[in-house]
């Protein structure tokens, strides 16, 4: 059996990957653009207290807000001008996304192809600003009521303060947005989810050094610790073995005889992930469950009677928050294969081609086999979402973990390098396809 290294080297062909000046090119930029993230994480809210925020952050280390400082990179721990990072446009773009579900006029954009897609982008960064003023207020007001080492969080509060705050953080999360964009454009894709993996990765070394220090001071034993690495490793594999897992549905092109010749005949596999929706459905689901409670543990209790309703029933490791969060990510996960993967558009695509599935006619026939096969396999993809989700929700509420250890950040954590290295992947094919094609003209031009 092939080596770890072995197969990596089969899967990227460096001496390719030396050659390919763009791809290089495209590697940089990314690099680049997640230093000036993690460079802006630091940057501090002007007119706070650094040391009354670090004292509130120790202080509700675990549950939501650790939660949402893990997602942002430690920027919401350290109130920095990224506090909120990439949420908004999430929450906006899951708004969006919902619409053009339930209105005509979104759906006809959905489908109006590139210039529908611009629009409804459009609208998700309109959308994207208004969420990001609502939340970036709500963090002035709970900075202004926020109480850590004895003394106010906010030097000089008032109209000002909560001014320049909106105005800090709102442009730093349309800075991110761009640099999201510019990553899937002219990097190596999926900018947003990069970002966000960025910041989970930053924070990994910091948790790893906690928990050892832990364990030095008694507070945790080794063995605990050694469990909790063994669990960690256990659930990476698991997501990597179900992240790979595919069903590959058998497809048959008829024969023809053009002449005296037999054309045709050859068979293929269509391809379908048995999670085809990724990271998005624990992302979502975590974006819209955070919104209401980090902004009334923001508020630390000066907020609206409603809002600490909602805060109280939302509290991290209740039922009713577990159940919340799992309803959501199965909602998602359902709801974005219906909008990846269109059966009807796929069976009308197959016949256009020639192809078939073998016992079933084209057409209706064969998107009805195919939405089958979708549903069982969503609902499979759901189930292990939902499961890799729960399961860290029951160990940090069992043991009462002093730090944050979820589900999404696992998946965060193994997916998007997995879709890194295969966009990579397919720039090297793209290249080595662009090589053949020169020398092909060169050769052309010789005779």
């Amino acid at each position: 059996m092939a080596s770890a290294a072995e197969q990596l080297a089969a899967n990227i062909n460096f001496k390719a990957f030396s050659k390919a000046e763009d791809l290089k090119k495209r590697l940089w930029f990314t690099l680049g653009v997640l230093i000036v993230f993690r460079l802006g994480t630091y940057i501090p809210l002007p007119g706070i207290d650094p040391a009354a925020v670090a004292q509130f952050a120790r202080s509700q280390g675990g549950g939501i807000f650790g939660m949402v400082d893990m997602l942002s990179g430690g920027a919401l721990g350290r109130m920095s001008i990224m506090a909120l990072n990439i949420m908004p446009y999430i929450s906006a773009s899951i708004i969006v996304q919902l619409m053009t579900a339930v209105s005509p006029q979104f759906e006809a954009l959905k489908k109006e192809g590139e210039s529908g897609r611009r629009k409804l982008n459009q609208y998700t960064r309109y959308l994207t600003v208004l969420i990001a003023m609502l939340q970036a207020y709500g963090t002035a007001v709970g900075l202004e009521a926020m109480q850590g080492g004895g003394g106010s969080a906010v030097m000089d509060p008032g109209l000002f303060f909560r001014l320049t705050t909106v105005i800090t953080i709102v442009g730093s999360t349309l800075f991110l947005m761009w640099l999201g964009e510019q990553i899937t454009s002219r990097g190596v894709g999926n900018g947003i989810s990069l970002i966000i993996f960025a910041g989970i990765v930053a924070n990994l070394p910091t948790s790893i050094l906690n928990a050892l220090e832990l364990g030095r001071t008694g507070a945790m034993s080794y063995i605990f610790i050694l469990f909790i690495l063994a669990f960690s490793i256990g659930m990476i594999a698991f997501i990597v073995f179900m992240e790979r897992a595919q069903r590959r549905i058998f497809i048959q092109y008829p024969k023809r005889q053009v002449g005296n010749r037999m054309y045709g005949g050859e068979s293929s596999h269509l391809p379908i992930k048995l999670n085809s929706t990724g990271v998005i459905p624990p992302i979502f689901a975590s974006s819209l469950i955070m919104l209401p409670a980090s902004l009334a543990q923001l508020s630390a209790g000066s907020g609206p009677e409603w809002l600490q309703v909602i805060f109280g029933s939302l509290r991290h490791g209740s039922m009713i928050y577990l159940s919340l969060y799992l309803f959501l990510i199965v909602f998602f996960a359902f709801f974005y294969t219906s909008i990846v993967f269109n059966p009807q558009e796929t069976a009308e695509n197959l016949k256009k081609a020639g192809g078939f599935i073998p016992g079933y006619r084209p057409g209706q026939n064969t998107a009805s086999y195919l939405d089958t096969v979708i549903t069982r396999l969503t609902v499979m993809g759901a189930a292990y979402l939902a499961f890799v989700c729960a399961v860290p929700e029951f160990f940090y509420a069992a043991y009462s973990l002093p730090f944050y250890l979820g589900g999404t950040t696992f998946l965060i954590a193994v997916s998007v390098p997995m879709d890194t290295v295969a966009q990579i992947h397919s720039h090297l094919l793209a290249h080595q396809y662009e090589g053949l094609l020169k020398k092909t003209q060169l050769r052309g031009t010789r005779r």
